[in-house]
């Protein structure tokens, strides 16, 4: 099924380009595979036993700008700590240690 229009042409394959080299190509795309290096807990490095709220210096490193807690996947704890360090922003953000939002999306008036 081969047909012409405005964009140019196509032909039966379907696929059309090709990689970066510009050549067809034919065979299979592969993906490039990263070695990774794996992540350790903050927390269980320094052996940390109890994470406080009323240390908001800390805690700030695990919420956005907009005030949202960050994912495990993203801050690399371990699932304990991780559970904690949510814990310990909810207690802060009820305590008004931390905001709940971010400054910049509060809409005012």
């Amino acid at each position: 099924m081969a047909y012409n229009d405005s964009r140019g042409s196509r032909d039966e394959g379907g696929r059309g380009g090709g990689g970066r080299d510009g050549g067809s190509g034919g065979g299979p795309r592969r993906r490039r595979t990263q070695v990774r290096t794996a992540r350790v807990c903050a927390f269980c490095v320094d052996k940390v036993k109890e994470i406080d709220y009323k240390q908001t210096d800390t805690l700030k490193r695990y919420i956005t700008d907009r005030g949202q807690i960050r994912p495990r996947r993203k801050t690399g704890l371990c699932a304990k700590h991780q559970r904690r360090i949510a814990e310990s922003v909810k207690r802060a953000r009820f305590m008004a240690l931390l905001p709940y939002t971010g400054e910049h999306v509060r809409l005012y008036g």
